[in-house]
C-alpha cells in the first residue's frame, strides 16, 4: 500500500478524554511489548548507536512506552551494556513510565512536555520515534527530522507495521478480541480501564478506529526518504529507509539518519 491518507486519530485531538487515551496507550504498550514488535530493528538501532558513539537514546512521542523495555534490554545484552533510554512526549504519562523505570535498569523519563519538532538542547541522545511518526502531517514530520539535523542528533523512525491491507483486517477483527481478553492483566491496574472496556466500550472502539487510521497514515519508505532529503537539503546526514520482517511474519518500517561526520 503506497497511498497515505491524512485522516485523524482520536488520541491526537486535544479535547479527547485523557482517561480513554491512557487506556488505549496502555493496551498498545502491552501488545507491542508482549509481541516483541520492535525486536527486528534492534540491529539497526544498535549499529546507529555505535556509529554515533552515543549510548543514550531519547525517545520522542513515547506514548505509554510500548516496546521500549524489550528493545533496551536486547541492546544492553548484545554489546552495549551502557545503553540508556529517556522517554518523552508532548503528553507525558509519568504513571505508566514510572512502572517501566522501576523494573528496567537504564530507563528514565522526562516528566515535562517535550515537543518533538523543537527538542530542548539539554535533552541529548540518539533520537527515536516508535509507533508515532505517522501522527504528524508531512510539514511536522519534516520539522522533526530537520530539528535532528539542526542539532546534529542521529534519529531513527520506526513503525510497527508494513502498511498492508491485511493489517487493517487484523485491527478490525483479531486485535479487538485480544483487547477484551488481556485488559484485566494490563498494569498499572485501573478501574477506569475496565469500565471503559467492558461496560462502556469506548477504549476498544476508539482503538479500532485509530489502529486502522494509523496504517493508512503511515509513510512508506520512499516517502520517509523524501521527507528526510527535504529536511536535510545539504546532505549532512546519511539516510536509509526500508522494512525488516519479524521472525513470525509482521514487518517494521524504518528510517535511520546519521550525521555524516560520524559515519565510517
Amino acid at each position: 500500500m503506497k497511498v497515505r491518507l491524512q485522516l485523524f486519530e482520536f488520541e491526537d485531538l486535544p479535547w479527547f478524554p485523557r482517561v480513554i487515551r491512557a487506556g488505549m496507550m496502555d493496551y498498545l504498550r502491552f501488545m507491542i511489548s508482549a509481541l516483541g514488535t520492535y525486536q527486528p530493528i534492534v540491529p539497526l538501532l544498535r549499529d546507529a548507536l555505535r556509529q554515533t558513539k552515543q549510548p543514550h537514546i531519547l525517545e520522542l512521542g513515547a506514548g505509554a512506552g510500548g516496546g521500549t523495555e524489550g528493545v533496551l534490554r536486547t541492546i544492553q545484552n548484545t554489546g552495549l551494556p551502557q545503553a540508556r533510554i529517556c522517554l518523552t512526549d508532548l503528553y507525558p504519562q509519568p504513571a505508566a513510565w514510572q512502572l517501566l523505570a522501576s523494573r528496567t535498569p537504564g530507563l528514565e523519563f522526562e516528566p515535562t512536555a517535550v515537543d518533538a519538532t523543537a527538542v530542548p538542547p539539554g535533552l541529548g541522545g540518539f533520537r527515536t520515534v516508535f509507533s508515532a511518526f505517522h501522527h504528524f502531517s508531512p510539514h511536522l514530520a519534516e520539522a522533526i527530522l530537520a530539528d535532528a539535523v539542526r542539532q546534529r542528533a542521529g534519529i531513527g523512525v520506526f513503525e510497527g507495521a508494513g502498511k498492508h491491507w491485511a493489517e487493517i483486517g487484523l485491527a478490525l477483527t483479531v486485535l479487538p478480541v485480544a483487547q477484551l481478553l488481556i485488559t484485566p492483566f494490563i498494569r498499572p491496574f485501573r478501574w477506569s480501564r475496565l469500565f471503559f472496556t467492558y461496560l462502556v466500550p469506548l477504549i476498544p472502539l476508539f482503538t479500532m478506529w485509530d489502529g486502522c487510521v494509523s496504517i493508512l497514515r503511515m509513510y512508506p519508505p520512499e516517502q520517509l526518504l523524501a521527507l528526510a532529503h527535504r529536511a536535510d537539503p545539504a546532505g549532512t546526514f546519511t539516510w536509509q529507509a526500508g522494512k525488516v520482517r519479524h521472525w513470525w511474519g509482521p514487518q517494521v518500517t524504518y528510517l535511520v539518519g546519521i550525521p555524516r561526520d560520524t559515519t565510517p
